[in-house]
């Protein structure tokens, strides 16, 4: 874990966070004049969850859910970069695959 010169550890979550938030405030669908912010929750059994919370400049429903997608796509895309998962509940394939 490095430590930045103000003292704060930098930890790969946090790093991951600032990249979405850069992202997001890049990003041209996203209206800046409203509030953008990644956080991290509370850990769960699970991980720690990550919300998102920002605004399209697009009201048109499905422009809307196009965005969303990208921004979730970019995610699953770069998750594995920051040495960080995604966390799925197990189903019965999962199962089958473990057993080959």
């Amino acid at each position: 874990m490095a430590q930045e010169s103000n003292g704060r550890r930098i930890t790969k979550l946090g790093t991951f966070r600032a990249y979405l938030v850069n992202y997001l405030r890049k990003n041209p669908k996203i209206n800046q004049d409203l509030t953008v912010l990644v956080r991290q929750q509370a850990p769960i059994t699970e991980g720690i969850p990550i919300q998102i919370y920002a605004f399209s400049n697009d009201i048109e429903w499905i422009n809307y859910e196009d965005n969303q997608s990208d921004i979730f796509d970019l995610i699953l895309a770069v998750i594995n970069q920051f040495d960080l998962g995604i966390f799925q509940n197990p189903n019965g394939s999962n199962f089958v695959t473990a057993l080959k």
